[in-house]
């Protein structure tokens, strides 16, 4: 199947490297630069696939790790895929589990050939291959895969880091095999995006790019590339010391990928660096701990200041949450631990990165994506580290 994913730049900003795209996959499009909420388990916590429409998500993300031990992948094919096993019949990604398994190192041993890991679940041992890891995300059917990659820690030794680009590189090459291999027996086109690897050394990163793109000599191409390794505990300084060269170093017909970021911040910094797609659990996850976005930074509503304001959680929000809730009631509701408490500040939350995200490609459609950037870094907004 050719070009399973395509992706056509419809703008680009004249003062900095951010654009404006639309990423067609066979679920439907997405309007980029895009927020990915997080779907671990095949579900964005506490919220039906009706919401998630109603936000306006238009591609979500699940995570192959733990679908993988729970319920299984062959379960998920047996039941249509991923999209039809949850009611979600719009784009979605898989990541491969790499991170997810690279955050066990006690449990894990590491090979050229692939890793070996025990279960979160029961203690059992698992092996994956490259090979392994393409058939699994095969069988649970998204849209775009992702690599099995090798993600190192921060801090590390720079030659665990240069390891963790040899593995990457190595298993890209024969994802990208076994993906090719596998084409007939798709129902749907699937898109594979290489990772990039490096942690915050620019040399190691652009040496990653080099051998990933060198695999594609052959004349077959990933749909994308995801840039991983980042926000693992660096400071955000440090990773926007590199960035902007890696997301510049990678093609520009292909989207980019900054994976595992959520800070607002984050992505109106990088978005400027040219990067078009970002993923992260911290709003659902803040959300449940009481924490929210707002136009005057981040607020924790369990303060005791919050308990008589009847006002709404952020006033030029427009979600629902915010139409018809007090900040006092939303205090309550987490004091008092009822689940609703953060279920209406994740719907406020993926609300206020997918509106960031749809206001900053309106933005560069206009061509003044700098100057909204630079707005936003004055506001009180920015106060969300």
């Amino acid at each position: 199947m050719s070009e399973p994913v395509t992706y056509q730049i419809q703008a680009t900003d004249p003062n900095c490297a951010a654009r404006a795209a639309v990423l067609q996959t066979a679920h439907g499009s997405v309007l980029t630069p895009i927020f990915m909420p997080v779907g671990t388990q095949a579900s964005v916590k506490g919220l039906r696939p009706a919401e998630l429409e109603q936000l306006g998500a238009q591609i979500i993300l699940a995570n192959t790790y733990h679908l993988y031990l729970r319920p299984g992948s062959e379960r998920v094919a047996a039941a249509g895929g991923l999209q039809r096993f949850m009611g979600w019949n719009h784009p979605l990604l898989t990541d491969s589990g790499g991170f997810q398994v690279f955050s066990l190192r006690d449990t894990l041993r590491l090979s050229d050939d692939g890793i070996r890991f025990r279960s979160i679940l029961d203690g059992s041992e698992h092996n994956w291959t490259p090979e392994d890891n393409i058939r699994i995300q095969t069988d649970l059917g998204a849209d775009i895969i992702m690599q099995l990659d090798e993600c190192s820690a921060y801090p590390a030794p720079r030659e665990d880091v240069q390891r963790a680009v040899d593995h990457s590189a190595l298993w890209a090459g024969r994802c990208l095999r076994e993906h090719l291999r596998l084409d007939a027996r798709r129902s749907y086109p699937q898109g594979l995006f290489a990772i990039i690897q490096g942690g915050v050394h620019l040399d190691l990163r652009l040496q990653s790019i080099e051998r990933v793109l060198q695999l594609e000599e052959g004349g077959a191409a990933f749909a994308g590339f995801g840039i991983g390794g980042y926000s693992v505990g660096e400071p955000h300084e440090l990773m926007f010391e590199s960035l902007p060269a890696v997301a510049a170093a990678l093609p520009a017909d292909r989207p980019r990928y900054l994976m595992g970021v959520g800070n607002p911040t984050t992505l109106v910094r990088a978005i400027a660096a040219g990067v078009d797609m970002f993923d992260c659990v911290l709003p659902t996850r803040t959300a449940r701990m009481g924490t929210a976005f707002s136009s005057e930074g981040r607020l924790n509503l369990r303060n005791a200041r919050f308990k008589d304001d009847l006002g709404p959680l952020d006033a030029r929000c427009s979600c629902s949450t915010c139409a018809n809730h007090s900040r006092a009631y939303l205090r309550h509701l987490l004091n008092s631990k009822e689940m609703l408490g953060g279920i209406l500040l994740s719907i406020h939350n993926l609300h206020y990165l997918l509106e960031l995200t749809r206001q900053a490609r309106q933005a560069i459609l206009a061509g003044h994506y700098r100057q909204f950037a630079e707005a936003w870094m004055a506001s009180p907004a920015a106060n969300d580290y």
